[in-house]
């Protein structure tokens, strides 16, 4: 992209607005330096960090505080290989590395997911070792700490310690001689890093000492008693010691800065980068703005394109839909002046930028964008006096430079090409241009006022036409496209919207129907169909919104009910057990509860595909035969049949129960599904079989218990319970649980060929 197209499209207007939301100045300036990436791997990259800084943020409500430039720093380094650095210096490092450290301890913590966030950004070397050297002797507010050197804590210990033998004797002496109403103030100060204290002038000669300075008014001198001249000078020697640490330790730091500078920088950039996602994250929320899909094989459709610029302005903005079909390469839009055309031209080639430089992109969800990295404009009144070039020579000479670099990765903006010269020779001109534009496979957008440029868009393949709407009755622009339809001009009433004298108008419009030219009326009928049109989408869309949100309104409503039948359902069913274990119920009153639950919630269950029972009877069921239980919608094969009372047991995978006949129907053709019974002999009707080798004793148990119960609601008798042989503690176990349950009727060990003293089977009652 040249400077010439980001110019015209106001990029750099955008960029100024993301810069505006960066939390430091770095990242300010990184922000207007974005230009679009070299690459579409770049690009999809960018889009992935963009999405989940965006989710990021959402869950963390994360904001970066500012943080210092240090640019200086490292240019300060370069040109002086031996320079220190001073306390400012490692005060602004500091911050950085104390940021640093805290922001990558914020993408750690959490979803593994924003690892890859922090890892993109900061994939370079870490300065642990500085980090913990700075830590440790710089302070929040810029000053060596007294730990950074065993030596400058005990100076600075020593200093302390004089300053509080100094207070304590100028105390003793104001307090001792009553000399309060001699001095301006009750307390002692520092004049030339001396301790003294402010005596009024007019008392200058009564005392021993010596006078340091004195106040601008000239009414206080700073006088130093002659008990604190000694102290004072004790305090100077410690001073002078105390600087030649504090540089001791500023050079051990700025070693540690030269050996680990990599990992600085590492760290600065990372911050750099982590203000310019953030920032472009506060960009999408400002312009209600989204990450946009862009690939090579991508359609261009921008759904609900706004202008960034005008949205960021405040103003209500009409978004408008711009999208090419599968095949179309090309895109001219015609229609009166104001209507939008320009515009539209321009939210394109913005969004196209904004899209490669991997920012928000202000359209509805399900937005996409090819790869069009060469982008060319011509937009406006590109004329130059200086230069002594009209408006068609600009555009000629423009193009004629570019030409050469369009191919099918090109998106060629083209505003009101060929004005400026003879209408004719200029809309062939504009005729030639596009066809050759589309042969050559790019993107190219186009607003015309030309009619044979509009006949030409309309019946060209691979070029769509579209026109602005304007309101039927008071010829105010709508700011929307109508597509493959093309739009009058509307020149006059344009020109009487704005005063245009009317004398002038009704000439102008002779002239036009003497000249034949006058096609306004039909595609003013036209565009009045276009906005019918455009309203019935409208109301259609509206109308599908709205069932949409009674359609999830009634799948909630539906889920809640599902809930809580099933709630029900089991309460009910826990209840009948809770009454039958406690004995206040039988066994048959217990099964003749839950049968009643079932008959309860069954007309609620409809069966996934209910067979035609017209032509199944009674005489249809048979022994070992398949049929389908209705109410459960269920497969089950018949065991024994009752034709007295038109009864059937039926066993429903592993469950054996009485069901009426009428409540059977065939059995559709399927593949039986495999469970974990093991049938035993015909006579005693279906077994089930828990296997509990391998558990421990309360795990098994448990299991054991849930078995029982879940066997006791089927319906079902015989049981097998697989313990193993072992040691035979499991074994023992399972016994003396199965002495205690109140439904177990008798129980023994297996016979050898059917697994002996490793299984247990068990008759319910």
């Amino acid at each position: 992209m040249d400077s010439r197209t980001a110019q015209l499209l106001e990029f750099p207007k955008i960029l100024n607005a993301l810069a505006g939301l960066a939390a430091s100045e770095p990242g300010a300036e990184a922000c207007r330096k974005l230009t679009p990436f070299s690459s579409l791997a770049s690009i999809r990259r960018q889009t992935e960090l963009l999405i989940l800084a965006r989710e990021w943020v959402g869950v963390t409500q994360y904001r970066l505080s500012g943080f210092p430039s240090l640019d200086g720093l490292f240019t300060f380094v370069d040109d002086r290989q031996q320079g220190r650095l001073d306390i400012d210096d490692f005060t602004a490092l500091s911050q950085v590395l104390r940021l640093a450290g805290e922001v990558r301890d914020t993408l750690t913590q959490g979803d593994e997911r924003y690892l890859a966030l922090r890892n993109e950004l900061n994939a370079g070397a870490w300065p642990q070792k500085l980090v913990s050297a700075v830590g440790r002797c710089i302070d929040a507010e810029g000053r060596i700490k007294d730990e950074a050197s065993p030596e400058l804590a005990v100076v600075r210990s020593e200093i302390r310690s004089i300053h509080q033998r100094c207070t304590k004797k100028v105390k003793d002496f104001i307090l001792g001689r009553d000399l309060s109403h001699f001095l301006q103030d009750e307390f002692m100060t520092l004049a030339s890093d001396r301790y003294v204290l402010p005596l009024k002038a007019n008392f200058k000669g009564r005392f021993q000492g010596i006078i340091h300075d004195y106040s601008q008014t000239g009414e206080t001198c700073y006088f130093e008693p002659m008990f604190l001249v000694e102290l004072n000078n004790q305090l100077q020697e410690l001073k002078k010691e105390e600087a030649v640490e504090e540089q001791r330790i500023l050079d051990y730091l700025t070693g540690l800065f030269r050996s680990e500078r990599p990992g600085v920088e590492n760290c600065y950039i990372f911050l750099v980068r982590l203000d310019v996602l953030l920032a472009k994250v506060a960009l999408g929320e400002q312009l209600d703005a989204r990450p946009l899909e862009v690939s090579a094989e991508a359609a261009l459709s921008l759904p609900e394109a706004r202008h960034p610029l005008l949205v960021l302005a405040g103003h209500q903005v009409q978004a408008v839909d711009v999208t090419l079909r599968p095949g179309d390469r090309t895109l001219v839009i015609s229609g009166g002046n104001a209507g939008g055309k320009t515009v539209t031209l321009k939210t394109v080639g913005l969004c196209a930028l904004m899209a490669y430089a991997g920012l928000p992109v202000p359209v509805a969800a399900g937005g996409s964008m090819p790869y069009l990295p060469r982008i060319f404009v011509i937009m406006g009144d590109e004329q130059s006096i200086e230069g002594h070039v009209s408006t068609f020579t600009a555009q000629i000479q423009y193009f004629s430079r570019a030409w050469e670099q369009v191919d099918r990765d090109s998106l060629f903006l083209l505003d009101e090409f060929g004005a400026g010269t003879d209408p004719t020779q200029g809309a062939a001109l504009a005729q030639a241009v596009i066809d050759k534009l589309t042969e050559r496979g790019g993107v190219t957008l186009a607003a015309t006022h030309f009619p044979a440029l509009k006949a030409y868009a309309l019946a060209t393949e691979g070029v769509r036409a579209a026109s602005v709407l304007f309101d039927t009755k008071t010829k105010k622009p709508l700011y929307r496209l109508a597509y493959d339809q093309v739009g009058a001009s509307i020149a006059l009433d344009v020109a009487r919207e704005h005063g245009f004298p009317a004398e002038i108008l009704e000439k102008a419009e002779q002239y036009l129907l003497l000249e034949g030219s006058e096609t306004g009326s039909v595609l003013g009928r036209l565009n009045e169909l276009a906005v019918q049109r455009q309203g019935e989408l409208d109301e259609l869309a509206a109308e599908q919104e709205r069932f949409q949100r009674r359609r999830g309104r009634l799948e909630q409503d539906f889920e809640k009910e599902k809930s809580r039948l099933l709630e029900e359902v089991r309460s009910a069913s826990q209840t009948v057990i809770r009454e039958w274990k406690a004995g206040r119920a039988g066994r048959k009153q217990a099964l003749k509860k839950l049968a009643e639950v079932r008959e309860r919630i069954a007309p609620a269950v409809e069966p996934p595909s209910m067979p035609d029972q017209n032509s199944f009877g009674w005489d249809d069921v048979e022994v070992d035969g398949d049929v389908l239980y209705v109410p459960w919608g269920k497969r089950g094969r018949v065991v024994e049949k009752d034709s007295k009372k038109q009864r059937a047991k039926v066993d429903l995978d592993g469950v054996a129960m009485w069901v009426n006949g009428s409540d059977l129907g065939p059995a559709s053709p399927q593949k039986r599904r495999s469970e974990v019974v093991t049938p035993s002999a015909p006579a005693s009707g279906p077994s089930l079989t828990l296997d509990l080798r391998g558990m421990r004793a309360d795990e098994a148990i448990s299991e054991l218990e849930r078995f029982l119960d879940g066997a006791l609601l089927r319906g079902v008798t015989q049981l097998e319970i697989i313990h193993g042989r072992g040691t035979g503690a499991l074994r023992r176990e399972v016994n003396d649980f199965l002495k205690r349950y109140p439904a177990v009727e008798n129980f023994a060990l297996a016979p050898e060929d059917r697994g002996g003293d490793g299984m247990t089977e068990v008759t319910l009652k």
